[in-house]
């Protein structure tokens, strides 16, 4: 039985790995000629935070960021452009909840996610990383993808 992906979730947070995961997600969806669903979840534990600090209603805190990822995924689409068909999602919530949520609801039958998020640093010391919740919870397969760094090539003499 040969697998196949026609709807694939590619969450990204806009960080270098994010980056790696959307171009493994658009080479995939190419392959299957599927569809891609490009997910950037506003984390509201960091809202919270940040409206207590600094008297900023959460509203217009949340339209501000919102703003901001729309930009940030227009500049990745035209970054790397997939020729399949792109759906452009922003939830606000615990990205893992939102990542599965969102999942199960659109039927995904893939979710690339990058290994490594770019504001999580305590939560993975304490909790564990996005990508490993995700990986245990979710209803689809889930390919991990690592920040691919280039290595320069030695010369043999």
């Amino acid at each position: 039985m040969k697998m196949e992906f026609h709807k694939i979730l590619v969450p990204v947070d806009f960080s270098p790995c994010a980056y790696e995961a959307y171009r493994a997600a658009v080479t995939l969806a190419r392959e299957f000629r599927g569809e891609l669903l490009v997910l950037h979840v506003i984390d509201t534990r960091i809202l919270e935070s940040l409206t207590e600090a600094s008297r900023l209603k959460a509203d217009v805190l949340i339209e501000a960021l919102h703003k901001k990822a729309k930009l940030r995924f227009r500049s990745l689409i035209s970054k790397y452009p997939s020729h399949v068909k792109v759906q452009q999602i922003i939830a606000d919530g615990i990205p893992f909840q939102e990542i599965v949520k969102i999942s199960r609801s659109k039927r995904v039958d893939l979710i690339v996610i990058g290994r490594y998020g770019g504001t999580e640093e305590l939560e993975k010391i304490f909790f564990g990383s996005t990508a490993e919740k995700v990986v245990r919870l979710a209803p689809c397969a889930v390919l991990s993808i690592p920040l691919i760094k280039t290595v320069p090539r030695r010369s043999v003499s």
